[in-house]
């Protein structure tokens, strides 16, 4: 019954698949956003003012930063949670699929978030006088939450294993 139970429990990692392939579909609602950015800034390309094109270029980074992210959290939850990719001899496999862990997965959405919202916050100091002053103050509060948050989260894992490898060293000295 036990036995039963564990492969029954194991086996329902393939639950997670689904929400892989919806997240991969999710890439496409971002491609159409891009293209249509992309289209609005060759359509104001005769009247663009400098401040115009540096906030569309932003917002396709933005987007294309969304998208990596995207990209990795499916690639990394797949394997770390679901399956194995049998890709390894494909010559456009990333050379850090299959590296990404839990630690290193938290990391880089954290370091993407900051980034994501870095640009927002250039977005914002581009264009000043939109926004009001509390406004400001919020989108800055927020930026330095994610910012020190990710740092915290760094520091956490590099204690976590700092520790086991001074386990590790002690456990092979006794």
């Amino acid at each position: 019954m036990e036995r039963l139970l564990e492969r029954s429990l194991f086996a329902s990692r393939w639950m997670m698949a689904p929400i892989y392939v919806g997240l991969a579909l999710s890439l496409l609602i971002l491609l159409w956003v891009f293209a249509l950015e992309l289209w609005h800034l060759i359509g104001i390309l005769p009247v663009m003012t400098v401040n115009d094109a540096v906030l569309g270029v932003l917002a396709l980074i933005d987007l294309s930063l969304a998208a990596n992210l995207l990209l990795i959290v499916i690639f990394s939850g797949y394997e770390n949670f679901v399956s194995r990719m049998d890709l390894s001899e494909h010559e456009d496999r990333p050379e850090w699929q299959g590296e990404v862990d839990f630690s290193a997965l938290k990391l880089k959405l954290v370091a993407s978030i900051v980034a994501i919202s870095g640009i927002h916050l250039l977005k914002v100091f581009m264009d000043v006088g939109k926004y009001a002053p509390e406004q400001i103050r919020w989108m800055v509060v927020i930026h330095l939450v994610f910012v020190i948050s990710g740092v915290l989260l760094a520091a956490m894992d590099w204690i976590a294993s700092h520790g086991k490898s001074l386990k590790k060293g002690k456990a092979s000295q006794a």
